[in-house]
């Protein structure tokens, strides 16, 4: 079989830029790959040489190479190599570890699907000299085995073996929630397929929180989609305005030639897409984002404002089960689209005047908090409204501490939000509120979980 005649050339030099970036990036589509992928299929020497680099490694080490073991493998195993073909490598090497691929899955399934046709195309082949033979059982075995390559050998997460990709910030692709203090809490902010909650009582500020987030990350050049099932389009469109630009809502209609000076520049794109309140569902939700997705337009994170504005896929009797329901396909949505997603939830009565809103003041499905990955609740009495004032509490962090209280500032007038550094006596007051929450969300799960099997879908 002639190799030459058989690349990856119909694709182009990026899809091929980005299959190897997968391949040196995930070590289960590596494995994967690895029983189909001819070499020679890359068109390019400094990507085969990478790729071949990378196998010969896992054959040897029964592990996949960490960027850390491709830089010493650079180092001390390609002084024969051209100075051209070692650039080559270098540059590709530094730019693809500061980057992402786009349209992962795509390139996954096209590449694996030509791998195997090949394989099927060789099996084939030589199923014709053995029909002549009649060995039909070796036939069958041999066309078996190449079905069988390729397929997903993915075991799940191996504790050991994947142990340099849980120490790469990277594998998360954390978005920065603009506020350095809970960044560093958070571990650089919320990660692909992670959900995000922030509690709030009405009135408070919960919008407008989400805002902060969804233009903390615009302005770091991710796009961003936000649902809006309370405020329209408009409004939510203008707050993003006052919040990148610092212009007072109240000055906008006067300053539109500034705004759009401010905002043209910016690489990160926005999309706000308005559905009415209990009209929406996560499905109507997933479909809007495949449009965009088909339109070639990269999704980095969505913001829902809020998830409880939502109507349940399916119905059931009680309300808690449908909010519960909504809360675990935001999850499902996050992971799908491998982003992430951040919303808001209403806190209850206890709330309202609450100095440091804790989980026990959620409203209705407590089981929500177990779904989230980061849930924070912003605290305003009617007196820290009047100094622009307030507390944020870390309620729930995956990737970190929490029973955290800070102290921020926050004027709506523009948007404006700043974080300040921890309150070590807010928080010395507040430890035992932080257990009791810890308490109070274990009682609440035991009780969920003895009421799940009552509730009747309807």
């Amino acid at each position: 079989m002639e190799h030459t005649e058989i690349t990856f050339s119909k694709f182009g030099k990026s899809f091929q830029e980005n299959l190897v970036q997968l391949v040196v990036e995930q070590r289960t589509f590596a494995d994967q790959i690895e029983e189909v992928l001819d070499i020679e299929f890359l068109e390019f020497k400094y990507l085969r040489t990478l790729v071949k680099k990378i196998f010969e490694y896992k054959e040897k080490y029964k592990t996949h190479p960490s960027y850390q073991n491709l830089v010493t493998i650079f180092k001390s195993e390609l002084d024969n190599e051209s100075e051209i073909l070692r650039n080559q490598m270098k540059e590709y090497i530094i730019r693809i570890s500061k980057s992402k691929v786009d349209g992962e899955e795509y390139i996954k399934d096209t590449a694996l699907d030509f791998c195997k046709k090949q394989k099927l195309k060789e099996a084939m082949i030589k199923s014709i000299s053995l029909l002549q033979q009649s060995s039909f059982d070796e036939i069958s075995s041999v066309i078996d085995e190449a079905l069988r390559l390729g397929s997903d050998n993915d075991y799940g997460y191996e504790w050991i073996k994947d142990f340099e990709e849980r120490f790469q910030i990277k594998a998360r692709n954390p978005i920065s929630t603009g506020w350095s203090e809970l960044d560093r809490i958070c571990k650089k902010g919320l990660g692909k397929g992670e959900l995000g909650v922030v509690i709030a009582p009405t009135g408070v500020g919960k919008s407008m929180v989400l805002t902060h987030l969804g233009s903390a990350a615009i302005k770091n050049g991710k796009n961003v989609v936000h649902y809006t099932l309370e405020l329209m389009d408009t409004t939510i469109a203008s707050r993003y305005d006052s919040c990148i630009t610092g212009i007072e809502l109240n000055d906008l209609m006067d300053k539109k030639d500034e705004i759009y000076e401010n905002i043209k520049e910016i690489n990160g794109q926005l999309i706000i897409k308005e559905y009415p309140a209990k009209r929406a569902t996560v499905k109507t939700l997933k479909n809007h984002l495949e449009k965009i997705a088909k339109k070639g337009n990269d999704i980095d994170m969505i913001v829902v404002d809020y998830a409880d504005l939502l109507r349940p896929t399916v119905s059931y009797k009680e309300k808690r089960t449908e909010l519960e329901s909504i809360y675990e396909e935001l999850r499902s949505l996050a992971y799908d689209f491998a982003c992430p997603i951040w919303t808001a939830s209403q806190t209850n009565r206890g709330g309202l005047d609450a100095e440091v809103i804790t989980m026990s003041s959620i409203s209705e499905a407590f089981s929500k908090c177990f779904v989230a990955d980061f849930i924070f609740s912003v605290s305003r009495t009617m007196i820290d409204k009047a100094k622009n004032s307030g507390r944020i509490f870390i309620a729930k962090n995956r990737n970190g501490p929490d029973g955290i209280v800070f102290p921020i500032f926050m004027d709506t007038s523009n948007v404006k939000i700043r974080v300040l550094p921890e309150n070590k006596n807010i928080f010395n007051e507040q430890k035992m509120t932080a257990g009791e929450s810890r308490k109070l969300l274990r009682e609440k799960y035991a009780e969920y979980m003895n009421t799940k099997n009552g509730s009747n879908v309807t």
